[in-house]
């Protein structure tokens, strides 16, 4: 729609314009959406509430962000989901999302990260579990205020779902130190993405 006003072509603007209006009212959770911020922005709280729960009931994910930010023992893990457009195929089914991690160790002590597990829940509720050896083929050690960063994907059979997980860790400066787990924060995977910053 942006393109083609800047293309002075007011009539395709109009058309996406009408296009989007009509598929948002045909789509319940955009509806219902845009119902519950319009309530909230008119004080009117008890019909944001319902809306809210509304949501709830059709489609859970919806109220999650594709971002999430938890910090657990001093270790702080940052999560941001994006749909990948050019690498899905929703006739088939097949949607593709990205995610970026920051995990900034604000502890005392390092820290080397030695597995991960996450649980990834799609739209229909049905969820997977994924355990592995640490991550993108790493197990990397974060010194004291220092931080590592990735980014990986996760496909999906539905629009959108929800990840989220833990990372198992230990402090190695000191021999046979215990494991323990760092949350990994409930994040949006959704094509409608949100407007939550990126960290």
């Amino acid at each position: 729609m942006e393109v083609a006003a800047k293309d002075e072509d007011y009539e395709e603007a109009a058309r996406l314009r009408d296009s989007l209006k009509l598929f948002e009212e045909e789509e319940p959770v955009l509806q219902l959406r845009r119902l519950m911020k319009e309530a909230v922005a008119e004080e009117r709280f008890e019909d944001a509430a319902k809306y809210r729960n509304e949501l709830k009931d059709i489609a859970p994910h919806s109220l999650l962000r594709c971002s999430s930010d938890a910090t657990t023992s001093g270790v702080r893990v940052q999560v941001k989901s994006v749909y990948i457009e050019n690498r899905s195929q929703p006739t088939k089914g097949q949607y593709f999302f990205a995610y970026r991690i920051r995990i900034t160790n604000n502890s005392d002590r390092p820290v080397q990260l030695l597995r991960r597990h996450w649980i990834i829940t799609d739209a229909n509720g049905r969820t997977e579990n994924v355990w592995g050896t640490g991550v993108i083929g790493e197990q990397p050690v974060i010194l004291p205020r220092t931080g590592f960063e990735y980014s990986s994907a996760c496909p999906l059979t539905t629009p959108s779902g929800r990840m989220e997980g833990e990372f198992e860790m230990k402090h190695v400066d000191r021999v046979k130190a215990p494991t323990f787990n760092v949350a990994i924060a409930p994040f949006s995977l959704s094509t409608l993405g949100d407007d939550s910053d990126a960290f």
